[in-house]
């Protein structure tokens, strides 16, 4: 028994220190001669896909007749818009910029803007009403076909304004509905670390100050959903260039 009891209590202490060694998360240090990873995001199987919603309530703050809202956009040499290239497995590098701890997203004229917010995980998403109406922001972390909501605040006056720190557990972004208006959507990629990049309006992603080594690759659209890559190895200094598809 006492055999038994001395494995258990070692066991536990192990998960305990595992579960502390999970919880330092990223570590920000000095970068010197770092590499870099660059290239493109090409729609490959995605194609264009805009939904139309019917304008049913407050037609004189929201417009009359339809909304069309692009769920997945190309760009005119066919690569994709709106999508992220990031490292998943990188435990230390460069500090996350103070820009990405806080976010703003309006609701004027019965849409959201940004259409794709980006923000560091850990950081405060404030939603402000800017109409003269009821709206009910709702976010959902995305994990993979799941969604777990993360806010789900009414605001019924104009000026309203709810802050809130958005942790994510498993999901890389969140999808943003108001659950008075159906043709409200939007999208915010939560950065767990710094190493990621929107593309462009040519496709291009880049990457920059990635200490030397072997990281994992992925990539993250709010509507395609992610995307495994594979590996990269950065050299000290050098830049690794790779095409990257839907």
């Amino acid at each position: 028994m006492k055999k038994m009891l001395t494995k258990s209590a070692l066991t536990l202490a192990m998960v305990g220190l595992a579960t502390m060694a999970g919880a330092k998360g990223y570590k920000a240090v000095d970068v010197a001669n770092g590499g870099s990873f660059v290239g493109t995001v090409a729609a490959g199987e995605a194609k264009a896909d805009t939904r139309t919603y019917t304008i049913s309530k407050d037609p004189q703050i929201c417009g009359e007749g339809s909304r069309e809202v692009p769920f997945v956009e190309l760009n005119e040499n066919g690569t994709l818009k709106n999508a992220v290239v990031f490292l998943s497995n990188i435990k230390e590098g460069k500090a996350m910029p103070d820009d990405l701890k806080k976010l703003t997203l309006t609701q004027e004229k019965c849409e959201f803007s940004p259409a794709l917010g980006v923000m560091a995980n850990k950081g405060e998403l404030t939603a402000v009403n800017s109409d003269h109406t009821l709206h009910n922001i709702h976010t959902y972390e995305q994990i993979g076909k799941a969604r777990r909501t993360v806010m789900n605040v009414s605001q019924p006056n104009a000026g309203d304004t709810v802050t809130k720190k958005i942790k994510l557990r498993k999901g890389n972004g969140m999808k943003v509905e108001c659950d008075a208006h159906d043709f409200m959507h939007s999208f915010v990629y939560v950065a767990k670390n710094p190493y990621f990049s929107v593309v462009d309006e040519e496709g291009n992603f880049s990457i920059t100050d990635i200490p030397a080594g072997t990281y994992k690759v992925m990539m993250w659209h709010g509507f395609l959903g992610e995307k495994k890559i594979g590996e990269i190895t950065v050299d000290a200094g050098g830049e690794v260039k790779m095409d990257l598809s839907y």
